[in-house]
């Protein structure tokens, strides 16, 4: 795999706008992200803003690339697959990884970890997933649940101690029903160039629509989409009160617990 890294960011977010140039620990937002992604290892690394002035705030850092692309298009993916057109008009990269320009506490090791369900040639996108933690995470609406077939984090067997597995659905309820896990979805993505470039011509899904999950239009269209697991999400940034927060554990250093405020409590 040739990996090339994407993160869209715009600055006309209506519940935090300019939200890729908020202030944490003297660093715009998107630096933050850029760094961490440049940090993975996996490749080139590049912003695709809907602004100069986006641009602007990553300009010198280093293995960073800024793309600017139009204001008006309607989601990450189809950023990040304008940005791709641009940057890499040969196709050298045949995996680009979007990832959101709001995770500015995101791990460099799950960035790379994304790209693990791709090694099944019958895989068209990675993502991840982690294990749902309380009652009150699983009925939270923010929290996407993945349905996949992992054990329980502490009860794989030997011949379930497996690290990937295929999404089924995803669902802002609490799904699957019955006993056993849940999973929480975190909104990072390793496509196939191919696939990628196959979803942005998609028209949106029903399932899409209903849900407001733009991953399901992957699903209702045959693609295959698999999960890695890891230990814990990170907090996005969304909303004041979830800037507020992560500044806050930026300035103590406890990013330990960052995966505490990854979902309102």
């Amino acid at each position: 795999m040739r990996p090339v890294v994407v993160i869209p960011a715009r600055l006309a977010s209506t519940r935090l706008p300019r939200k890729p140039l908020a202030d944490i620990g003297g660093q715009p937002m998107i630096a933050h992200v850029a760094r961490r992604a440049r940090a993975a290892g996996l490749g080139p690394v590049v912003v695709a803003a809907d602004s100069v002035e986006i641009l602007a705030a990553i300009e010198g850092l280093q293995g960073v690339t800024g793309v600017l692309t139009h204001p008006d298009l309607q989601s990450g993916s189809d950023r990040v697959a304008a940005a791709l057109k641009h940057f890499d008009p040969a196709g050298v990269h045949d995996v680009v990884v979007n990832l959101q320009g709001d995770l500015p506490l995101v791990e460099p090791d799950s960035v790379a970890r994304a790209l693990l369900p791709l090694q099944d040639p019958g895989i068209d996108l990675g993502t991840l997933v982690t294990q749902v933690r309380s009652p009150a995470e699983a009925q939270t609406d923010s929290v996407v649940k993945a349905v996949c077939a992992f054990p329980a984090v502490g009860e794989a067997g030997p011949q379930e101690d497996r690290q990937t597995a295929r999404a089924l659905y995803f669902s802002r309820q609490p799904v699957p029903w019955g006993p056993g896990p849940l999973w929480h979805h975190v909104g990072i993505y390793a496509w196939r160039r191919q696939a990628l470039e196959k979803f942005v011509q998609l028209p949106p899904g029903l399932l899409e629509q209903r849900e407001s999950l733009e991953q399901l239009r992957a699903l209702e269209a045959g693609m295959a989409i698999g999960c890695a697991r890891i230990a814990r999400s990170f907090p996005g940034v969304d909303t004041p009160g979830d800037l507020a927060r992560v500044r806050k554990l930026v300035q103590e250093g406890n990013l330990a617990e960052a995966e505490e405020v990854g979902w309102p409590s």
